[in-house]
């Protein structure tokens, strides 16, 4: 362990940060997440640095944010222009497995004597570490309060040097669970920050917990997956049951299309010897209300993809080429249906009317806006920012927003034939990685050498990813060149609830690290982090990383 005298007794004052840090219930999109802004701003009173530098500590704006959200950061100014960005979250899921321990939930010592009552119905692993007692169990101590309090545990410290080399930013944001409101917006006062003091970004560290494949060594990521939620909408034509062939089932079509996709490898990519997981459906639902013996008029649902290197419009494709493969099988199946049943009935007609209609929301939208013009577009504009309001007051989830817009959209549609429709829903995370980054120079094998300083000083070993798979903010540390975001805003109906400052992004795109603490469980009611790498290795590893990219 090192004796280094400027880490002396970090311990403690992680420990006592952090514990006040998790009693603040800031759950997620909610107006609780605010609650954290008064217990940090009252942090800054108690640091000398910050009442002397006022300006360089506070609240940032998440603009048009339906709780009033900031992002809270401080920052070291010191001697040169290199910095180094360190960003937490600080908003918590809920509770609701806590049962009757909820009154515990956020109280780490209350909560382990609680566990301990109950410890033969945990899980045999988290039973072991709750014994061992080298676990701090709680909500939102592991995801990511802990390493939010190493963040600004070490500022502090920083700021207390006389002759500090470089520049340390510590960000901490709201949101990440549910859309990256805060990280969104800390992009721009990055942006501001890097104009006004001039700043050399040298890398961005978030510090979420590491998920170790084994408990003897550890993980660094250098970038984090992307996220991408394509939806589908299908229009069929509504009919009596006992005559099915004169309607078209919206059902038949989504079936196929959701079994062509869901755990699809098609839609995975590797990279580095890594690989994404397959995708998944997170919605899916017909538009019935009630009961009647008529089929639904249109079903709709969306998918999770997560990426490493392919770009929103590769994935597009691959959507629309499914969706129009499965609309095909589908036809085909009902002609052969139909020609069978005209066999033992009276035929309708000689053959059934259906086509192949796949097309993307845009290409709807201009159906409409073709045929109906201004009256289309001013509807179509007032429905949007009714519906966004209703996104902010939390009368309406994101999903279901998008599609009564597809609906209002097809209101103004004058040709009923049935059709499906291709787009995204927010969030889209952007894939990131510093595999991709060019100029990295002695930034390159910065795993490297931190594994090198963990084998010398605790004698364990950490490893590199490239990217971290639990998605998280490091989605918004920069940009790859030359990345198409045009899909963005022709596919994504709601793309007006989801604003990514591009512009901002590339100017501050940085390369980035995860150097977090031990956690498992995560969202968990056994949520818990290791008490080693928490109060002893982490604080050690991000100081000496932030040193080396400071030198």
């Amino acid at each position: 362990m090192t004796n280094d005298p400027f880490l002396k007794g970090i311990e403690k004052d992680i420990k006592e940060l952090l514990y006040e840090y998790i009693k603040v219930e800031s759950y997620t999109f909610s107006p609780n997440e605010r609650l954290v802004e008064p217990f940090l701003t009252d942090w800054f009173k108690g640091v000398p640095y910050f009442q002397e530098h006022p300006e360089l500590c506070g609240l940032y704006e998440i603009q048009g944010d339906p709780f009033d959200r900031n992002v809270v950061f401080g920052m070291v100014k010191g001697r040169g222009s290199k910095a180094v960005v360190l960003i937490h979250h600080y908003d918590v899921v809920g509770i609701e497995d806590f049962k009757l321990l909820k009154d515990y939930a956020f109280k780490p010592d209350e909560l382990g004597e609680k566990l301990m009552e109950v410890k033969d119905s945990l899980p045999v692993e988290a039973r072991e570490d709750l014994m061992s007692g080298n676990w701090l169990f709680g909500r939102g101590g592991c995801d990511m309060k802990a390493g939010g309090s190493i963040q600004w545990t070490l500022l502090k410290r920083y700021s207390e040097l006389d002759d500090f080399e470089g520049n340390v930013i510590v960000l901490a944001v709201p949101d990440e669970e549910n859309m990256s409101a805060g990280m969104r917006a800390a992009v721009r006062l990055l942006a501001e920050l890097k104009d006004k003091y001039d700043l050399n970004y040298r890398m961005m560290i978030n510090s979420e917990p590491q998920q170790r494949k084994s408990a003897d060594e550890g993980i660094f990521s250098e970038g984090t997956v992307g996220k991408i939620m394509p939806f589908i909408y299908v229009r069929g034509y509504l009919s009596h049951v006992g005559k099915v062939f004169e309607g078209f089932n919206p059902v038949n079509v989504m079936s196929e299309i959701v079994r062509r996709t869901e755990l699809n490898m098609d839609f995975t990519d590797a990279v580095a010897g890594e690989s994404s997981p397959p995708p998944t459906w997170l919605y899916l639902k017909d538009s019935k209300t009630v009961y009647d013996v008529s089929m639904p008029l249109s079903m709709a649902g969306c998918f999770s993809v997560l990426t490493l290197d392919q770009t929103p419009k590769s994935i597009l494709d691959k959507v629309r080429n499914i969706c129009a493969e499965s609309f095909d099988l589908v036809l085909e199946d009902m002609h052969e249906s139909y020609d069978r049943f005209c066999t033992v009935a009276r035929p309708l007609v000689k053959e059934l009317p259906w086509k192949t209609n796949v097309m993307s929301f845009m290409e709807l939208y201009e159906l409409a806006s073709s045929a109906h013009g201004e009256d289309f577009r001013a509807a179509y504009d007032a429905e949007l920012d009714a519906l966004t309001a209703k996104i902010s007051g939390g009368e309406i989830n994101i999903i279901e927003a998008n599609f009564e817009l597809v609906e209002k959209v097809f209101e103004f549609v004058d040709d009923m034939s049935p059709r499906v429709i291709y787009g995204l829903i927010p969030p889209y995370y952007p894939n990131v990685s510093n595999y991709y980054f060019e100029g990295l120079d002695d930034r390159k094998d910065i795993s490297g050498t931190l594994n090198d300083f963990t084998t010398s000083e605790f004698g364990e070993r950490y490893t590199n990813e490239y990217f971290y798979t639990g998605i998280c903010d490091l989605s918004f540390s920069g940009i790859k060149k030359g990345s198409d975001t045009t899909p963005l805003d022709e596919y994504m109906p709601l793309s007006k609830c989801y604003d990514i400052p591009f512009d901002a992004l590339e100017k501050i795109s940085m390369p980035c690290i995860n150097i977090g603490p031990w956690g498992k469980d995560f969202h968990k009611l056994t949520e818990r982090v290791s008490k080693t790498d928490l109060y002893e290795r982490t604080p050690r590893i991000l100081d000496y990383a932030i040193r080396l990219l400071l030198k």
